[in-house]
Formats: C-alpha cells, sequence, structure tokens
C-alpha cells in the first residue's frame, strides 16, 4: 500500500508529480520533498515559497519541517530568507544529531555552506498584493493578518514508512521572526510509522494551542479512524478556544494512517486537500462542516478547479 495527503488543492501539481514514485516503490521522504518544491517553486500560490507574502517590512521570511515517521529524524527552518526550497533544507538538518531546528541568519548560513539554491523571494506580484493590503488598512479598517495557508502533507511508501512535511510564508504582513505551528513537531505535522501522521493548515497561534498533530497521531493509536481522529481534534480545540479566549481562528487538518485510510476537517466553509492512493488518482475534495461537527467531503468539481487557478493567476491592479 502507498499513499499521500496534502490541504490545499495548490498540492495537486506536486502529488501529481510524485505519485510515481510511490508506485514504483520509491521512498515517501522523496516524495514528500519533491511534492513540496513543486508547490515552493510555483509563484501564483501565494502563502508558500516563490510568491510568498512578505511580513510588514516587505521581506518573504519562510518556515519549513520536514518528519521521517520511521526513525523520528527532523529539521525545520524558520524564518529563512532567499532560500528557493525551505523544505529540502529541512530534510538536510534532520539528518544531523543535534541542531535540528536553525532559524534566521543562522539557517542561511547553514543553507548556503551546504549551497542549497539562493533566490530572491519577493515577486513584483507580491509587491503589488503587499501594496494594496495597505491600501485596504487605509480605507477599511482590514485587519493585515489574513493569507496563512500551509502546504502540509503526509506520504505512506510500500515499505511502510511514513514522512511529513511542511512549508510555508507563514501569515501575510507578520511582525519580522514570527513563526506559526507550520515547522513544530506536533503542532504543524506529526509522524510514526506504526500509526499514521497528520498536518495542519491556519493560524498557527491557535494550532499550536492544541498540538493538533500530535494529538490526531494520539487519537489514531487508541484506535480512531483518520476521518474520526481529525474531526474529534477539531471540535475539541475549537471549542476550547472558544470557550477561554471567546473566538477560534482558523483550523483545518489532514491525516492518514498506516493503511493508506485517509480524513479531513476544519472549521472554516473553504478549506480543500488532495489526496492519492494505490486506489485512488489524485483527487480534490472540499471540506464542508457540518452542525453535528462530522464532515462531508465534495469532489471538486472540474469548474471549481478552474477556477481555482484563474483566481491566483488573473492579473492584478494597483489600487490607487
Amino acid at each position: 500500500m502507498w499513499g499521500m495527503i496534502a490541504t490545499w488543492r495548490m498540492a495537486l501539481e506536486g502529488i501529481q508529480k510524485v505519485t510515481p514514485i510511490l508506485s514504483q516503490e520509491g521512498i515517501a521522504g522523496d516524495a514528500i520533498e519533491g511534492a513540496i518544491k513543486e508547490v515552493e517553486d510555483f509563484p501564483f500560490f501565494k502563502s508558500v515559497g516563490y510568491g510568498g507574502l512578505p511580513n510588514e517590512k516587505m521581506e518573504v521570511e519562510l518556515d519549513a519541517a520536514y518528519l521521517d515517521g520511521s526513525h523520528f529524524n527532523f529539521g525545520a527552518v524558520c524564518a529563512i530568507k532567499n532560500f528557493a526550497n525551505p523544505i529540502s533544507i529541512a530534510r538536510e538538518l534532520s539528518q544531523y544529531k543535534v541542531n535540528n531546528v536553525l532559524v534566521g541568519q543562522g539557517a542561511q548560513e547553514f543553507a548556503r555552506s551546504r549551497h542549497f539554491e539562493e533566490k530572491e523571494m519577493l515577486t513584483d506580484r507580491a509587491k503589488i498584493h503587499y501594496h494594496n493590503r495597505l491600501k485596504d488598512l487605509e480605507q477599511e479598517q482590514l485587519s493585515p493578518y489574513a493569507g496563512h495557508d500551509t502546504v502540509g502533507m503526509v506520504a505512506l511508501d510500500t515499505h511502510g514508512d511514513m514522512v511529513a512535511g511542511t512549508s510555508t510564508s507563514g501569515l501575510f504582513m507578520k511582525k519580522p521572526g514570527r513563526v506559526g505551528d507550520s515547522p513544530f513537531i506536533g503542532s504543524g505535522l506529526y509522524v510514526d510509522s506504526t500509526i499514521g501522521g497528520a498536518t495542519a493548515t491556519g493560524l498557527g497561534e491557535d494550532l499550536m494551542k492544541g498540538v493538533i498533530s500530535y494529538e490526531i497521531v494520539r487519537l489514531m493509536k487508541e484506535g480512531l479512524s483518520p476521518q474520526k481522529a481529525c474531526e474529534k481534534a477539531v471540535r475539541e480545540l475549537d471549542a476550547l478556544l472558544k470557550r477561554t479566549r471567546g473566538e477560534a481562528g482558523d483550523i483545518s487538518v489532514v491525516a492518514m494512517n498506516r493503511n493508506g485510510d485517509f480524513g479531513a476537517a476544519t472549521n472554516i466553509d473553504n478549506f480543500s486537500f488532495v489526496v492519492a492512493t494505490k486506489s485512488l488518482a489524485p483527487t480534490v475534495f472540499r471540506v464542508h462542516p457540518q452542525p453535528d461537527g462530522t464532515m462531508s467531503h465534495e469532489l471538486a468539481s472540474k469548474e471549481w478547479l478552474e477556477s481555482y487557478l484563474e483566481e491566483r493567476m488573473k492579473p492584478l491592479e494597483v489600487k490607487e
């Protein structure tokens, strides 16, 4: 058995590219790195990698993490600037006994010493988004903190090994140095090859309060299906935050167990995910929360898929 699941429609092309690796008995780590690099390299996905939206000083700071669920090798970079593929740097860091999580200048110096590709990650398109958001703030008093769609993935290979990975540019117009849940083991991602894996996307400050990816894997260990584990974890964290803080930010998760069964849950209306298994070609589903806390998964229509890309690739106008 093999399988792969990822947050958001933006993961589709990456998963399509790497599923031959898994179907031909390749390793989960190569699939995770390859698929996430596809997302990082695509300039029209504005919450990951090249083209990612900048912080309040108009600098693109990137976070990424990699976790091997068989050996628990873990690596992460936080607030790294001007490197093309943070996921590859995180994977490299996972090979060491110590110094597995590097931030800012330290992460950049390590990446440079290992000859990872350096690249100006702020695009002209991202500059227009930044300019337009400042205009919106002036006129409408909108919150700047919008756009926090982490790409997170879990892969299972035919050898029974599982790997999880994440990559993000974080909150649009965040404070310099701000880091959310994505690069943190247990919050942004968690995987144990004997059980399964999970990854999260949404408002990092709230996701971390529930250590939600670990919680989903823990629930699967107790015997819950990936779907039931995702639903329970989202429902309980959402309720906790509303009870103690008065509101809950966006919470969306996906999971896959060691048998290739999968699940997804959310507390918002527009979450989508991509999944592929031995018996299912890479497919996009939309997730709809139900009043009882369960989820319905709707196969994304051709029209919705086309609209998704059109919306993200349409020309931008600079607001006056």
